[in-house]
């Protein structure tokens, strides 16, 4: 029996987010419980910000006409600190002025303390340079409008966007519910830190790795912990994790093997298609849904099955589990960013699958190899800072720019 022929990273996302819809439910928090909240609707600035021109320097506000040429003195008229307003300047005069004050009414330039010479004793400043008009003017509502929009939904607020919103004057946000997201993990052979390993037995890496994954993305995250490798056991682990969540992930046992009880389990429970996918590392992806209950109209849980080899788990999350997350949560599921660098290495064995290696930036500027590219290896991942995207059967030589991707646009 020929096998099918395995499916492109591009087209196993592409079947994925066919899939995704945003969750539909909004929620209305204090500005400190939206960090890590999708904003569910744009807002609209409540003021100008800045509410009036203010400068951007300490120094004096002038008439740029006063000061046709450098070494112009004028009297210093007024002083303007920040939160009181000023009167409006004569000709021949100057206002004394701190950062962020209004600039008063017939000033059109701001010339900073350092290019001006104070002469204390006859109260005037002399002006060492000529000043063009608007220098060092902030202008009013330059940075948000009021009744303009100041942050779009599907935005994910991030201590920037925080405030934002703050400055247009609100204390509350808008956001969609956090999508909840439920794994377990399979495997006799797993233990938890912390507990005795029985012989042949090794520590749940995935675990830990996954879960820390999805909170970064602003999941609501249940941990079922271990499953044992039966299809009763897997069985009741799927219907539990369905009732109140919006995604199911689990890692190992989405192999074909006896002891791989997935794909049964999924099947009985729901739908499920089972994917090999030419990448490395990160081969069998599982892809389905399972009920909520035996009432249809309750609906079904998205189900996503990574790898257990511990690398593999992680970037099959990294590539394929996050956008769908980010679709779910209404975000864009846009690719992730990446650079051309120069790479400091030879990768001459080439793969016909789609390699994912892990490197990290040299202080020469380009992009040192880890040695071990087993996908058991998870110290490659910590160590590396990124991942190199590298094509089907193409070989890198030293000095070759080659596609990174850095882990920091993959864990936001």
């Amino acid at each position: 029996m020929t096998k099918p022929p395995m499916l492109t990273a591009q087209q196993a996302l592409d079947h994925l987010l066919s899939h995704a819809q945003a969750v539909g439910e909004i929620e209305k928090v204090a500005m400190q419980a939206a960090l890590g909240r999708v904003l569910a609707e744009n807002v609209n600035s409540l003021v100008d910000v800045p509410p009036l021109d203010n400068t951007a320097m300490d120094g004096y506000a002038v008439r740029s006409a006063d000061i046709a040429t450098p070494g112009k003195s004028l009297k210093i008229a007024q002083r303007i600190p920040a939160g009181s307003m000023g009167t409006p300047l004569e000709s021949g005069t100057a206002a004394r002025i701190f950062t962020g004050a209004p600039v008063p009414p017939g000033a059109d330039a701001v010339v900073m303390q350092e290019d001006c010479t104070l002469e204390s004793e006859s109260g005037q400043v002399t002006i060492n340079t000529a000043p063009i008009a608007g220098q060092w003017i902030r202008r009013r509502g330059e940075d948000l409008t009021a009744g303009k929009t100041a942050l779009t939904a599907g935005t994910f607020l991030r201590p920037q966007e925080l405030g934002v919103a703050a400055s247009a004057g609100l204390t509350h946000l808008s956001v969609k519910r956090r999508v909840k997201v439920a794994a377990f993990f399979t495997g006799d052979e797993l233990a938890l830190p912390g507990e005795s390993l029985k012989p042949g037995g090794i520590y749940n890496s995935n675990r830990d790795t996954l879960l820390a994954c999805l909170k970064s993305l602003g999941c609501d995250a249940t941990d079922l912990g271990i499953v044992p490798d039966r299809l009763d056991a897997t069985r009741d682990a799927l219907r539990k994790a369905s009732k109140d969540h919006d995604l199911i992930i689990t890692s190992g046992g989405v192999s074909v093997g006896e002891e791989d009880h997935i794909k049964p389990a999924v099947t009985a429970e729901g739908r499920l298609d089972l994917w090999q996918i030419a990448i490395k590392p990160g081969k069998p992806l599982a892809f389905g849904a399972v009920r909520k209950s035996d009432d249809p109209k309750d609906g079904e849980a998205w189900f996503i099955g990574l790898p257990g080899n511990p690398v593999s788990s992680f970037v099959t999350f990294l590539l394929f589990v996050r956008p769908f997350i980010l679709k779910l949560q209404g975000r864009e599921a846009k690719l992730p960013q990446f650079y051309f660098i120069r790479a400091d290495f030879d990768w001459l064995k080439a793969d016909r699958r789609n390699e994912f290696l892990r490197v990290k930036l040299n202080s020469n500027g380009g992009l040192d190899l880890f040695p071990n590219q087993s996908s058991g290896v998870l110290t490659s991942a910590s160590w590396g800072d990124g991942l190199v995207d590298c094509p089907p059967n193409q070989p890198i030589k030293a000095g070759d720019l080659v596609k990174y991707i850095p882990f920091d646009a993959l864990l936001k």
